[in-house]
């Protein structure tokens, strides 16, 4: 039997440590500043769309441009340590691989081709905002979705596949508050376990009753994917491991 299937991640799912929270954390307001800000959004007190805006304008007032931030992710942004043996998986096995990020698409495809190389990285579909660069060398971002909370609504990349006669299984990676559009509408989540304590997708999801599986690299998402494309397990029963 062929079975259809999409992988989609958040750029940052990908990596040990997301590209936006780098240059929020290093180049702009700083940590604490910024899990105040994933706070208020995770508490529905603001809008993923303004915080960030926000985070980013914090990095542009401190004088780096646009470039520069380019140049110190892919110095500082490494790869997860399991996803080279998940990519050359998907492709072998014709799954087709998405990156679906709230972050902007010049950044992405510079790191993305650092970690993986230029020919691997043009390979995969990159759904994120823009970036708009002024004549003064400052720089913001281009929201997807600019009338949405989200900046960028994940939702809207993947409703798609879903309203189609013959739908694909749609395999979700995520780990932040910008996946929280997303989470209930993939049929497999994977949440990402992030060794500094941030959880905050799956502190939303457990708040939502979504069900999803938690991971610390894609060594582990790689075989519950395999054994699901492979009939061994269902979506129901890869959703159960996740909830034991």
């Amino acid at each position: 039997m062929a079975l259809s299937l999409n992988d989609v991640y958040r750029d940052g799912t990908i990596t040990t440590r997301d590209s936006n929270d780098y240059m929020t954390d290093e180049l702009g307001l700083g940590r604490e500043k910024r899990r105040e800000l994933n706070f208020a959004t995770l508490a529905g007190e603001r809008t993923f769309r303004d915080t960030f805006r926000e985070m980013l304008e914090s990095v542009v007032a401190k004088g780096h441009s646009f470039g520069y931030c380019e140049e110190e992710l892919k110095k500082n942004i490494k790869l997860d340590s399991g996803f080279k043996e998940f990519y050359r998986y998907c492709e072998s096995a014709d799954i087709p691989v998405v990156i679906i990020s709230s972050g902007m698409t010049p950044l992405i495809r510079a790191v993305l081709s650092n970690l993986i190389g230029e020919e691997d990285a043009n390979k995969i579909e990159i759904v994120s905002n823009e970036v708009i660069i002024h004549p003064d060398g400052k720089w913001e971002i281009q929201y997807r979705h600019p009338s949405s909370g989200y900046g960028h609504d994940k939702s809207q990349a993947i409703l798609p596949y879903r309203r189609l006669p013959d739908p694909p299984i749609i395999f979700f990676f995520g780990d932040g508050v910008s996946d929280m559009s997303a989470a209930k509408h993939a049929d497999v989540l994977f949440v990402k376990q992030k060794e500094d304590g941030e959880n905050d997708l799956h502190q939303y999801c457990v708040r939502q009753g979504i069900p999803h599986i938690l991971f610390s690299n894609f060594s582990r998402a790689h075989n519950i994917v395999r054994q699901v494309v492979e009939g061994k397990l269902s979506v129901k029963e890869a959703l159960a491991i996740g909830q034991a």
